[in-house]
């Protein structure tokens, strides 16, 4: 039901100077401006207890002079007063020990709600300050004996900024496919490991006696002298996928070893690498199989990966067999991550880091600059701390291993250096937002990986990506507390009136240069001026008529303007055409004007 012109002046006036006190964080204001439009985010702020949770309580401060600040029955009746006016029942708790008012609201109020009444206790010159009463959480490092050793996940020069991700997510629900040499037996990554493949189907590259099998175990890839190759030297067992893995997702607070960067996700460990490497045959039906595509011979694979590593690589450009599992693997909606390569070269001549629709990774040390051995050039995505153990072995990248030189032996941990372990950094950054936003196309976690990335703090030359990886900016960007999207941005600065209680307005966007389809979370960017955005009505229309609801009107919404990002699944849609934002007041008495919309693919 609408409210009178006289009340909706109010209820405007309180908005306005809920935004001046909350922007001016308790400075006095001295003139009348316009207020600053209240984005979600700040909603949130405003309204919430903890991330996700709506406040039960607020904090009521009070202006010294005022009644309610020295009597409990004062505040106790202002409390009913206030609720009664928003609609709610309100109840006064107690008195804080710096006098300010502990104030109820009950249960099971929406965001809306709980807006509506700090508005009432705004727009009351005696109060001087109202606050949700806010939930904290310990903010401890985990608990994992050798965490401390982990520089690359937290060190502030040139570590990922990995801790302040886990606040929103540990990349539960999403399962990585390590591309390597198996698994050997960890007490600090089995809980995360589930079931895989042996893809390598030459047993003299296997040297576990057999085929393919459902067995990914690691046996071992030592070998002798001149073995693979006249000069090459012997070599011990790597343990490199059990290595690569724990980076990702080594079990985490369990008070041994090491944390895993998203330590929620689960491991699908596929072996295509043995003695003396693997051939692209094996590694291109294991892009498929992790993927969800099938492979002749082997089962249908029931751990479907989000996300595959492949520290691996060799010299040559990129196949065509191999591009097209890749293709392939990123059109099933997975996330491929590749190691750039260790041979100080431009990558451009090393695949798959050369691939198209890979995210390819270069490596960094302890200062924040180029690797010495890592590859470079302007087919690089993005760097992750990779390690320098030349300058101190301490300065690698510390992980879960074997203890065996040749046959596993006792579990361990172990510094290694490489793209190799700046790879699977990325892998668990791209599970992390996963977890955090499962709408995420691979081309948007492409870029909002690197548009959230921060410059390297040390030199390269050559060309090291967007620069160096921010787990902690990335993961607030995908899941709409921060950061950047990134993606293409198609915008509209035309700004058209629209008319009180009238017809509907149409601004137009004109797309072109896309392949394919919108993306599931194609990103609709408003800002319209209007003084009771309730009034409004918001549709998106496709190239082909179709129609996406972004905002219904609603009676009991008095605040001022729009000015919001949605999220529309728009992936049964041609990206190229002219797509409209649909405008409508449907009710009388206030009027507005699309400023700008945009479209982010």
């Amino acid at each position: 039901m609408r409210t009178s012109p006289s009340t909706r002046r109010k209820l405007i006036s309180v908005a306005a100077l809920s935004a001046a006190l909350f922007t001016a964080a308790g400075a006095s204001v001295a003139v009348a401006q316009e207020p600053a439009p209240q984005a979600p985010a700040d909603l949130a702020a405003r309204t919430e207890a903890a991330p996700g949770v709506t406040a039960e309580r607020l904090i009521v401060g009070y202006e010294s002079g005022a009644s309610e600040a020295k009597s409990n029955k004062a505040a106790e009746a202002d409390a009913v007063a206030k609720g009664k006016k928003a609609g709610e029942r309100l109840d006064f708790q107690r008195r804080l020990g710096t006098g300010a008012a502990l104030v109820d609201l009950g249960e099971d109020l929406t965001k809306t709600d709980v807006a509506d009444v700090i508005a009432e206790y705004r727009a009351d010159p005696q109060v001087a300050y109202v606050v949700p009463d806010r939930l904290n959480k310990p903010q401890a490092d985990p608990n994992d004996t050798d965490y401390a050793k982990q520089w690359d996940l937290f060190e502030a020069t040139a570590g990922m900024n990995v801790p302040g991700a886990w606040n929103t997510t540990t990349g539960t629900g999403v399962t990585v496919a390590v591309i390597d040499t198996g698994y050997v037996a960890h007490s600090d990554l089995a809980a995360n490991i589930v079931g895989g493949y042996d893809f390598i189907a030459d047993t003299a590259v296997s040297v576990d006696g057999d085929g393919r099998d459902s067995n990914p175990a690691d046996p071992g890839d030592w070998y002798n002298a001149n073995e693979c190759g006249a000069g090459v030297p012997a070599s011990n067992s790597s343990w490199h996928g059990t290595h690569v893995a724990g980076t990702i997702a080594a079990a985490t607070n369990n008070s041994k070893g090491m944390a895993g960067i998203a330590y929620g996700a689960k491991i699908s460990p596929l072996r295509v690498l043995g003695k003396c490497g693997g051939y692209d045959s094996d590694i291109i039906d294991a892009i498929t199989w992790a993927s969800g595509g099938t492979v002749s011979g082997v089962p249908a694979n029931s751990n479907v990966a989000k996300v595959i590593n492949m520290s691996l690589g060799g010299d040559g450009a990129c196949t065509s067999a191999t591009q097209n599992a890749i293709n392939a693997a990123v059109n099933r909606g997975t996330t491929v991550v590749v190691a750039a390569g260790n041979d100080n070269e431009n990558v451009s001549g090393h695949s798959p880091g050369n691939c198209n629709n890979v995210i390819s990774v270069a490596a960094t040390s302890r200062t924040g600059a180029k690797a010495s051995y890592s590859n470079y050039g302007s087919l690089v995505d993005i760097s992750a701390p990779g390690g320098q153990t030349s300058t101190g072995t301490a300065n690698g990248i510390y992980s879960t291993l074997n203890s065996g030189t040749k046959t596993p032996s006792t579990e361990s941990y172990a510094y290694y250096q490489g793209t190799s372990m700046a790879t699977p950094h990325i892998a668990g950054l791209a599970a992390l937002m996963e977890s955090a936003n499962p709408a995420l196309t691979p081309a948007q976690i492409e870029s909002a990986i690197k548009s959230n990335a921060r410059p390297l703090p040390g030199a390269c030359s050559g060309g090291c990506g967007a620069g160096l990886a921010d787990a902690t900016k990335t993961v607030q960007a995908v899941s709409g507390s921060g950061g950047s999207t990134g993606g293409t941005t198609f915008t509209s600065t035309t700004a058209v009136s629209i008319p009180d209680a009238g017809s509907a307005i149409e601004s137009p966007i004109t797309v072109s240069g896309r392949s394919g389809n919108a993306p599931s979370a194609l990103q609709v960017g408003v800002d319209i001026t209007h003084t009771y955005r309730g009034d409004l009505v918001l549709d998106l229309v496709a190239p082909d008529g179709s129609t996406y609801r972004l905002k219904s009107s609603s009676s009991s919404d008095s605040a001022d303007n729009v000015v919001t990002t949605y999220t529309v699944n728009a992936s049964a849609e041609a990206a190229n055409g002219t797509w409209k934002l649909r405008v409508q007041d449907v009710a009388a008495q206030d009027t507005g004007r699309l400023n700008s919309w945009k479209l982010t693919f």
